[in-house]
């Protein structure tokens, strides 16, 4: 599976992609409108950043307690149940005059049951590239990267019409919107995939969770290539958690040119980028990924943020490289716990990069906070690089990666 005409082929990639794409519609909807109501009404900007990123930070809990059933429940009623999940409780934030301590918590629920929406939205990719008669594995990266191409459309749309809307409806309508898209996810997984069944036996519990995240992280080349996925990419989404208070005005503009950027960089990396260069560019990306966030330091002008923001996220598809790695790495019989650990772990990161970022901003600016994670971002890519060179991650016995 080599190019996008043989992905689009495979059958329930289309509707698989649909509601992919409208549950990532949904939440960068649901997520700028609830940061700029909660912003709004506080004046944090630590509350805003967890208003926006607040999910993620939650997923930890989901992938220390659900993972086990990525593999042993079937997909597609997992993913529909899901997004009927997401959209209540987006509904719920619309409510009139709901505190904002409600409100916050009602984001930190949603974040621990996506995180085994992950595991099970990959594992089913996986399944479904490999459809066509060829190989999952081979297929993954393609596939991704067609996943993060959408994200990265659905969150310039969103970002910009999440702009326009919240202004235009109030954030309470937008949040409105968002709901209709995620019970709109639902339908279409419901009614477009197949009722597979379960890719692995046995049943679904903490003791199973706890079992399978021992093993993947016993093993040191997935330690670091976990890590490497993780904290680099979410430091510097805490910069990208800072553009509110940053320049309220043209927050929806930073937003959308980091998007633009990371969908830039998934096509590139996941279309055209050969095989024999990608284990060298690897940590090239991740520090263009955080270099140009230095700049903020300056407070430069718009067009230049626009452009440093841009560039630096087409960083962000070093992740497909060492997701590729990943997959190489683990068990078919834990590729969906796999993923969804990688995904949750990611997606916490995130959250703990906008926490941490909130609360920098709550003693120095918003731009200072950005240099001190984009500096981190750069340490953390430059003493994770031993453990990632091929020579390494290929010893099944290395130690680079301190468990």
């Amino acid at each position: 599976m080599r190019t996008y005409r043989d992905l689009f082929a495979a059958p329930e990639f289309t509707p698989f992609f649909s509601a992919v794409s409208l549950q990532a519609a949904a939440q960068t909807v649901g997520g700028l409108a609830l940061g700029s109501l909660v912003y709004a009404s506080t004046g944090s900007p630590l509350l805003s950043a967890l208003a926006m990123f607040g999910p993620a930070l939650a997923q930890v809990v989901g992938a220390l307690t659900l993972l086990s059933a990525a593999d042993r429940l079937p997909p597609r009623a997992v993913l529909a149940g899901l997004s009927i999940l997401l959209g209540l409780a987006t509904l719920l934030q619309t409510v009139p005059g709901l505190p904002t301590a409600a409100a916050l918590t009602l984001v930190l629920l949603q974040g621990v049951p996506s995180a085994l929406g992950g595991g099970v939205r990959y594992g089913l990719l996986t399944d479904i590239t490999d459809s066509t008669g060829g190989n999952g594995k081979g297929g993954y990266l393609l596939g991704r990267s067609v996943l993060n191409i959408s994200a990265g459309v659905c969150q310039i749309t969103g970002y910009a019409l999440g702009g326009l809307l919240v202004t235009a409806l109030s954030p309470r309508g937008t949040l409105l919107i968002a709901a209709g898209l995620h019970v709109l996810s639902a339908a279409v997984a419901r009614c477009g995939l197949t009722a597979r069944p379960a890719r692995a036996a046995g049943r679904p519990s903490l003791g199973e969770t706890m079992r399978g995240n021992a093993l993947l992280w016993s093993s040191a080349p997935r330690r670091c290539v976990y890590l490497a996925l993780w904290v680099p990419n979410g430091l510097i989404v805490g910069c990208e958690a800072l553009f509110v208070p940053y320049d309220t005005a043209h927050a929806g503009m930073l937003l959308a040119s980091a998007a633009l950027g990371m969908l830039g960089g998934d096509i590139l990396t996941g279309r055209f980028l050969p095989a024999r260069l990608r284990a060298r560019l690897g940590a090239p990306l991740r520090l263009l990924l955080a270099v140009p966030y230095l700049l903020f330091g300056v407070r430069p002008s718009l067009p230049v943020a626009l452009a440093a923001v841009a560039v630096a996220s087409l960083g962000f598809s070093a992740s497909l490289l060492l997701q590729e790695r990943l997959v190489a790495l683990t068990p078919d019989e834990l590729g969906g716990h796999a993923l969804g650990l990688h995904t949750a772990g990611m997606l916490t990161m995130q959250g703990v990069g906008a926490l941490l970022a909130g609360t920098l901003a709550q003693f120095v600016s918003p731009a200072a906070a950005m240099v001190v994670l984009a500096v981190l971002s750069v340490a953390v890519t430059l003493a994770l690089g031993p453990g990632l060179r091929p020579r390494a991650t290929a010893r099944a016995g290395d130690s680079t990666c301190a468990a």
